[in-house]
């Protein structure tokens, strides 16, 4: 009985030591909760703010004369969602995903629709002045229906971006690890894991193949084709006006091509950073080498994040008639404010002038709150 315990003992022993244990994510952990803490907030305080302005001053003040004006309409759209979505994800991170499976599913949705649907925007926006500038005369015609094409083509772009943000919808889980996954080598048998929100598989296959596409589809034709797009029309943008040596057109792009030049260096390191991840994901490295890629993308992730509260400092900014309009909207808040105000002292004023006649009429010395009407 003593050799067989001995004998087991030592197996065990024996087994332990030939596993590895895994990375440790602490530093990535502690760096992500300072960005969750300080960061995050600031970016979707700023990006609420700023892109509700913009959609007012769309809806009362500009309005939406040309295919550019609707497709920013609709980029800012897509960013008060995903600023609405991230303080629900931080909190569902923070609090074991409490609000349930569908959150996790929804949430993690949002972030992969505001990215697909703002990159193809953008790209539908370089499309656009393409056609505008380059191609002047030919496109006159299909730009003279400009809120019909631009409404289809903004439908069609959402409907396309939900479509590639299926695979998240559908196997994104809110679960909770077991113990042998996640407290393999503590001491005391712990089974409180947190739980988790992310991708859950019935199959080893199904999981090899969404990990590697997802992110691939993400890169690809999230960031890469629009890039394509973006590339080739504003080259040609910028030949044509050097050619016709008119600088007016080349004020009248360069909003655009400044939100989009932001865009790209707010999404291109963290896409830099997930391409080498997927890459890399199946072959074995070291622990320094894993925990400096989860840095970078920890990092960079919120780099991207920072782009959704960018736009509007840059309408107002850069686009001079966009800026005007932007002004209006502060002033007419502000003046709005006011006059609230100075109604709410006038009228203040109003009824102690009137409280005091009744007393010296009537001889009361109290407040009748039933002896007027407002």
């Amino acid at each position: 009985m003593t050799s067989d315990y001995s004998y087991s003992e030592g197996y065990l022993q024996t087994a332990y030591e030939d596993i590895e244990e895994p990375c440790s994510v602490d530093h990535k952990q502690n760096i992500d909760n300072i960005l969750q803490l300080f960061i995050h907030p600031i970016i979707c305080l700023v990006g609420f703010i700023g892109n509700t302005l913009v959609i007012l001053t769309y809806a009362l003040y500009k309005r939406t004369k040309s295919m550019t004006d609707v497709y920013l309409l609709n980029v800012a759209v897509a960013d008060i969602l995903f600023v609405v979505a991230l303080p629900l994800i931080i909190y569902s991170e923070q609090h074991d995903w409490a609000m349930g499976n569908w959150s996790c599913k929804l949430l993690r949705c949002v972030y992969s629709i505001n990215l697909y649907s703002g990159m193809l925007l953008l790209a539908c926006i370089s499309g656009d002045r393409y056609l505008a500038i380059v191609q002047a005369r030919r496109s006159y015609r299909l730009r003279s229906s400009t809120l019909l094409y631009s409404r289809l083509i903004c439908t069609a772009v959402w409907l396309l971006a939900f479509a590639l943000s299926l695979p998240t919808l559908i196997f994104y889980e809110r679960y909770q690890p077991s113990s042998v996954e996640f407290n393999l080598y503590n001491s005391t048998e712990d089974n409180d894991t947190p739980f988790v929100c992310f991708f859950r598989f019935n199959s080893n296959e199904t999981s090899r193949t969404m990990k590697i596409m997802v992110p691939s589809s993400q890169v690809a034709v999230g960031f890469c084709l629009p890039l394509l797009i973006m590339g080739f029309c504003y080259s040609s943008v910028i030949i044509t006006l050097l050619q016709v040596k008119n600088f007016q057109r080349h004020k009248a792009v360069r909003v655009v091509f400044t939100v989009v030049l932001v865009f790209v260096a707010c999404h291109m390191p963290y896409n830099i950073a997930l391409l080498y991840y997927t890459i890399n994901m199946f072959s074995e490295q070291n622990c320094s080498h894993d925990e400096a890629v989860e840095l970078a993308m920890t990092i960079t992730r919120s780099l991207a994040y920072l782009h959704s509260c960018l736009n509007p400092l840059l309408y107002a900014f850069i686009g001079v008639n966009f800026r005007n309009h932007f002004r209006k909207v502060l002033q007419d808040i502000w003046c709005f404010g006011k006059k609230y105000m100075s109604a709410r002292r006038s009228s203040r004023v109003t009824t102690e002038l009137y409280l005091s006649s009744r007393r010296s009429v009537d001889g009361s010395n109290y407040d009748n709150g039933t002896s007027f009407t407002m």
